[in-house]
């Protein structure tokens, strides 16, 4: 009788008394036993599509004017520097191909003023960051009326370049300046047209291009050293570390990224300028100050060169492209050391 009730109670398939599953296999508890298998990848979640074309139709008011204003234009200059486009022509402008960029090759005057460039772009720089460094050095310490030194320092950044091209043209007149009246005042000669000289044009308008664009390198690396921990300055000073040795071991690391990126935008600016140049000389006197981009705009509206124009302005864009590419390349290794 117990035999006969036991049969009964297992399965057929189940020696161990349990229930067999679906699939014809032994499970504990009546349980079957399933592999696992990832099946086929189901639709993305309905708010999540959903978000992603919020964010398109968020970040689309800003892409529309750079698309219009900025990609549009430069395609199109591309493409116009593989023409023979002048002004004032009746007959269609046609493709010539690479003729443009051969005889920019052979321009000695655009290499001047491509070398006249790079003199600018260094030396307006250079001295720019180092005085930028030693005034936000200075602004970083507690002074009195400190806040009034710091709204000081970015008077000329808020200046357009316009104003400031004719505001130093009147410091540097000849006749009525305050530069010369100075010097003939302290007896150390009649002074003399520093924006007409030869020798004197290119570094006077190296001045202004330094005096101009001091503030925002400053006001970039204030920041930067007020975001320095307070602590490791303390730590050097308890160790005996002079200021010399904290600015080194303390002070330049931290900032040493803002001023990498500040300085390389810097050269790329100054490399590009055209307003505060054009004020001050109009790239004269016999072009020792015709930047790249005055020649280019003289190639364009003085003369109607618009093709040869648009080929010097390729050269350009892909010269910064390549400043770019290894301001780029160097801070991702930058990136990978730490």
């Amino acid at each position: 009788m117990t035999s006969v009730t036991a049969t009964k109670r297992s399965g057929p398939d189940d020696p161990h008394g349990g229930r067999s599953g679906r699939d014809g296999q032994g499970g504990q508890g009546g349980r079957p036993h399933r592999s696992w298998r990832p099946g086929p990848p189901g639709p993305p979640p309905r708010g999540k599509a959903y978000g992603d074309r919020a964010a398109w139709f968020l970040v689309l008011p800003a892409l529309i004017p750079i698309l219009i204003l900025s990609v549009g234009p430069l395609l199109y200059g591309i493409a116009l520097a593989f023409t023979d486009a002048q002004s004032g022509r009746t007959r269609s402008t046609q493709w010539i191909g690479t003729l443009n960029f051969q005889d920019l090759l052979h321009d000695t005057l655009f290499w001047d003023s491509f070398r006249i460039g790079l003199v600018w772009a260094v030396g307006v720089t250079v001295p720019q960051f180092l005085l930028a460094l030693g005034l936000a050095l200075l602004l970083n310490q507690n002074l009195r009326l400190r806040w009034l030194a710091r709204a000081l320092a970015i008077v000329p950044w808020a200046m357009p370049e316009v104003v400031v091209g004719i505001m130093w043209r009147l410091v540097y007149n000849p006749d009525a300046g305050i530069l010369n009246e100075t010097i003939r005042d302290l007896g150390l000669g009649d002074g003399r047209d520093w924006l007409t000289g030869l020798a004197t044009a290119l570094p006077a308008v190296i001045l202004v291009g330094i005096w101009a664009g001091m503030p925002q390198t400053t006001v970039a690396l204030l920041a930067g050293l007020q975001n320095t921990p307070r602590e490791l300055h303390e730590a050097a000073a308890l160790d005996g570390a002079g200021a010399w040795r904290r600015f080194r071991t303390v002070t330049w690391p931290a900032i040493k990224p803002i001023a990498l990126a500040i300085s390389a935008l810097n050269l790329i600016w100054n490399f590009n300028s055209f307003a505060l140049v054009y004020v001050l000389t109009s790239g004269g006197p016999g072009g020792r100050t015709r930047l790249p981009m005055l020649f280019a705009y003289e190639e364009a509206f003085r003369y109607g060169q618009f093709g040869y124009a648009a080929a010097m302005g390729c050269v350009m864009v892909a010269v910064i492209s390549v400043l770019l590419a290894l301001y780029l390349v160097g801070r991702l290794r930058g990136g990978e050391d730490r």
